[in-house]
């Protein structure tokens, strides 16, 4: 195996990793409106992530660098044609780090309820939008001779890719409401399990759908053994929360996010931009790879820095491990 290869498996690896970690982040966020009742339970829901949040973007930042590194024509590209909703989801997330500090600076209602809609909005999009451009990429996009997107973001807004965004949201709002279960005492913890049920039966439907399309369209025998391990996992998933085996079930959510997105790589490999004008313009882990030289620092750095992050991270998880509830939150407004 070619080092462009290993470095596209690694950027699949951090993909999945973040979606994992910021899918149940994503999932509380838009669960403040649907799940929590008042104020104190939104405090609860924020407070589960409240430690981590922040620890979980770390993710995104690495994959964006280690394209940016390994794969500079592939970066140009993706970052120059999505360049809209790529930034509208750095909007939303600078945003939404604000609101998580901000919104109890203050006791005023108005000012709490503002950040507090900010926090569901600003959750809510990224969720749709990942799944937006995730499916433009394995789907392929309007690439030119020069490696260049000549197409318009409404392009961007396709069937397909539109469909992806609905399977991101209501997967990572699912996975969201199984670690609110999780992470919870009392009333709150029981409306979530029921929560995670009903929208998990949703995005079973929402997610098969979209598998098997993929499949059809761009699929081989590997990506179909993903795709059956996803749907058992979710199927498990739901199994789990439907008889109160939250820690089950947030596992197999998990591995549900995991191999959908494995699967996605999967059908998109040797390709990292396939050109739906072309093929022959598409880019590779060839053509769209630095040098070997380049490639081969970065993975001595990778060796060096990723057991580092991996073991501070689970530290952190650790250290937050226990459930909270009402009972838990002061009184004060501050």
């Amino acid at each position: 195996m070619e080092l462009h290869d290993v470095w596209f498996v690694l950027i699949a690896v951090l993909w999945i990793g973040y979606f994992f970690l910021e899918g149940f982040d994503f999932g509380i966020g838009v669960l403040t409106k649907l799940l929590a009742r008042d104020r104190v339970e939104k405090r609860v829901l924020i407070n589960t992530i409240g430690p981590v949040w922040d620890g979980n973007e770390v993710w995104l930042l690495t994959a964006g660098g280690a394209t940016f590194a390994a794969f500079p024509e592939w970066y140009a590209t993706l970052f120059s044609g999505f360049y809209l909703p790529l930034l509208i989801i750095l909007i939303c997330l600078i945003v939404r780090g604000v609101a998580f500090e901000y919104r109890a600076k203050r006791p005023e209602e108005r000012w709490q309820t503002n950040w507090e809609h900010a926090i569901f909005w600003t959750s809510l999009i990224p969720a749709v939008l990942w799944g937006v451009a995730f499916g433009n990429i394995v789907r392929g996009v309007k690439i030119d001779a020069n490696k260049e997107y000549v197409g318009t973001f409404w392009d961007l807004l396709n069937p397909y890719a539109i469909l992806g965004g609905l399977v991101t949201l209501t997967l990572f709002t699912f996975h969201g409401a199984v670690f609110a279960s999780l992470k919870t005492v009392g009333d709150i913890r029981m409306r979530a399990r029921k929560t995670a049920l009903g929208l998990g039966l949703v995005t079973a439907v929402l997610a098969l759908g979209f598998m098997i399309w993929t499949q059809a369209d761009k699929g081989d025998g590997k990506s179909l053994i993903a795709m059956i391990v996803a749907a058992v996992a979710l199927v498990g998933a739901i199994a789990a929360i439907r008889i109160g085996r939250e820690g089950w079930s947030f596992a197999l959510s998990g591995i549900t996010i995991a191999a959908a997105v494995a699967m996605l790589f999967l059908t998109l490999f040797p390709n990292v931009m396939p050109s739906s004008l072309n093929e022959e313009w598409s880019l590779t882990v060839t053509n769209a790879s630095s040098s070997p030289y380049t490639l081969k620092i970065m993975t001595w750095c990778a060796g060096i820095a990723t057991p580092v992050v991996l073991l501070y991270q689970s530290w952190t998880y650790w250290v937050f491990r226990k459930r909270i509830g009402t009972q838990h939150i002061a009184d004060a407004a501050h």
